[in-house]
């Protein structure tokens, strides 16, 4: 026993070494994990796989998700992450004007929109389980309006159009608060994980809340067939209670069946 707790309190000591040499208090490591379990958990719910994340700052960032990207033949050399910007650059001289047909760029749209959303997720589940403003995730805001920018024609319209990416953001992940919360304490222990043991750590705590689920449907069922037991004993006294002398709850009703007999005859 003792040592388990020597060894907590070791874990601790070094946690609290690892944020001073980073820089960071306790509450802005939790605030940036939970944030980048947003984008992990946002990314993989429009089926876009996770290829790593971290919680470490680095290339001018305190935390990074990367992946691979939904619009197909932009590649950058070297397997260097591809920028918003860079993909802008190359599609706005494609997008249709006013008045011309948008079919054939239809994916651009919905990529887009997914895109802007996840991009919304990270500030979101701060906001969902957090007190405060959310951290200043300048490179988000960046890349989600270099990408509105291609589908809208005005500043005024790209701050309408990621307002709604944001209410979205939050419809999308309100129903998975318990795994943001799983996720992000798991991050900032490991620091980075790959998308790998992303998945793992997702499918190891779904399987912990249908297991827990299980448990309540059967204390539920069991209540339920307690009060349905509850119900009959307290109806046979009831029967017993108001039956003659020398007769049974069973012989009541028995003479109660046949009474109902004898009026359905008639």
């Amino acid at each position: 026993m003792n040592d388990h707790v020597e060894d907590s309190d070791d874990t601790h000591d070094e946690y609290d070494e690892l944020l001073t040499a980073l820089g960071r208090s306790y509450d802005e490591d939790v605030r940036i994990s939970l944030h980048e379990s947003g984008h992990c958990i946002a990314q993989l719910l429009f089926g876009e796989p996770v290829g790593f994340v971290t919680v470490n700052p680095a290339d001018g960032y305190e935390g990074c998700v990367r992946g691979e990207w939904g619009i197909r033949g932009f590649v950058k050399e070297g397997g260097k992450v591809l920028d918003a910007g860079d993909v802008r650059a190359v599609l706005a001289p494609c997008m249709p004007l006013p008045g011309e047909d948008r079919a054939k760029v239809s994916d651009i749209f919905s990529t887009v929109h997914a895109k802007c959303i996840q991009y919304a997720s990270g500030k979101v589940a701060e906001r969902m389980l957090l007190d405060g403003e959310p951290s200043f995730a300048s490179d988000d805001i960046r890349q989600a309006r270099e990408l509105a920018a291609l589908i809208c024609s005005s500043e005024k319209a790209i701050d309408s159009f990621l307002d709604h990416c944001e209410i979205a953001a939050h419809d999308l992940l309100a129903p998975y608060v318990p795994l943001l919360m799983s996720l992000q304490i798991i991050l900032r222990l490991r620091r980075t994980m790959t998308g790998a043991e992303v998945y793992d750590v997702i499918a190891t705590t779904l399987a912990r809340f249908e297991l827990a689920a299980e448990r309540a449907r059967r204390r539920q069922w069991k209540g339920t067939l307690a009060s349905a037991a509850a119900f009959r004993r307290n109806d046979r006294d009831r029967r017993n209670a108001r039956a003659p002398a020398g007769l049974t709850c069973k012989s009541v009703e028995l003479l109660e069946k046949f009474a109902h007999a004898g009026t359905a005859r008639t």
